[in-house]
């Protein structure tokens, strides 16, 4: 299918479209989210506030949307800074959150111009915002302007792999399903971009390099949903000027429970008796909703009943089907073998 989203919003700069776009999408952004994500976009934020270090005083969330990052990173002593250019996206952020304490402060501003000192921030998140982000190498070198010397850098980001089995079944879902979604939205074109810019950023390795080029050094890596969506975790330059070069050798697959060089930092461990039992809980609601999918797969099949759904229609709920049932048969055997592995 052919993409219709507006041209403008690829083009370098595009503040304005954007910023309307999120407006008009903002009632619903959340929920579609939830939908789109199979609902696990609430555990790929966990991970990302978990690689935040726990001293890191100053945090800023860029592009915080309707701000579902924004909770996970209060801390007592810390200012949390949540920056997005839409108005409508930041009143939705500010009705959910709470007055006292240490609530966070929202910001309109866009990437480019962010209204902070230099080297006045310890940290920044990104969730799924980085590929909206153009030029990069812009946006990268105001990220390096506000980063104190050695900070953390952590994107979340939506990726399309461009091979492996998966690439053609991900990208059915960006061109397909995605805008199928996109209809329950005030602005159905908003997700024909969607499906268009994670196609566009692809597997992330421009952006991972462009990074390097501006003296970020990747440290930590995770991939979700067989790499529908990545973590990097990155420190900023060093204080001396000089710039690290990056190299593949520096990106490792990082590890929970560790907070030390070259792995990605998490809160203290629960213990793994508690570890063993959350694991077995998701194990088993994974395996639930894998067996309900193989029964609506045995319905669909029946042929003394009617499913009232013709051609492409009836195509789609197929793969939707079995590509759910694939999804969580797989979370479920992950789960499973992580709840009987040794302490």
């Amino acid at each position: 299918m052919p993409v219709t989203a507006t041209p403008n919003r690829f083009d370098p700069n595009a503040t304005a479209a954007m910023a309307r776009m999120f407006d008009d999408v903002s009632p619903r952004y959340r929920l579609l989210n939830q939908i789109m994500s199979l609902g696990q976009d609430g555990a790929w934020r966990r991970a990302m506030w978990a690689a935040v270090p726990a001293d890191a005083r100053v945090v800023l969330d860029l592009c915080t949307g309707d701000g579902s990052s924004l909770d996970g990173l209060r801390r007592p002593g810390r200012l949390v800074i949540g920056l997005d250019l839409s108005l409508g996206m930041l009143e939705h952020a500010q009705s959910q959150q709470h007055r006292g304490g240490w609530a966070p402060r929202l910001v309109c501003s866009d990437a480019f111009r962010i209204p902070l000192r230099d080297h006045s921030v310890d940290a920044v998140t990104i969730a799924f915002g980085v590929r909206n982000l153009r030029p990069q190498r812009e946006a990268l070198a105001e990220l390096t302007r506000v980063m104190r010397p050695e900070g953390t850098l952590v994107v979340l980001e939506a990726t399309a792999p461009h091979t492996g089995w998966f690439a053609p079944c991900h990208r059915f879902y960006l061109t397909r399903v995605v805008p199928l979604l996109g209809r329950l939205s005030p602005d159905p074109s908003a997700y024909e971009y969607l499906g268009a810019s994670v196609l566009e950023f692809g597997p992330g390795d421009a952006f991972t390099g462009s990074a390097e080029q501006h003296g970020f050094t990747w440290w930590g890596n995770r991939s979700f949903l067989l790499g529908a969506t990545r973590l990097w975790v990155a420190r900023s330059p060093q204080a001396s000027g000089e710039i690290p070069l990056g190299s593949e050798s520096t990106v490792h697959a990082a590890r929970l429970g560790v907070s030390a060089r070259g792995e990605m930092p998490s809160p203290p461990s629960t213990g793994f008796g508690g570890q063993r039992l959350w694991d077995a809980i998701q194990c088993a609601l994974s395996a639930a909703i894998a067996l309900a999918l193989v029964q609506a797969l045995r319905v669909m099949l029946n042929p003394h009943i009617d499913i009232p759904l013709r051609g492409p229609q009836r195509a789609l709920l197929f793969v939707l089907v079995i590509g759910g049932g694939v999804v969580f048969a797989a979370r479920a055997a992950m789960f499973l073998l992580r709840t009987l592995r040794s302490p």
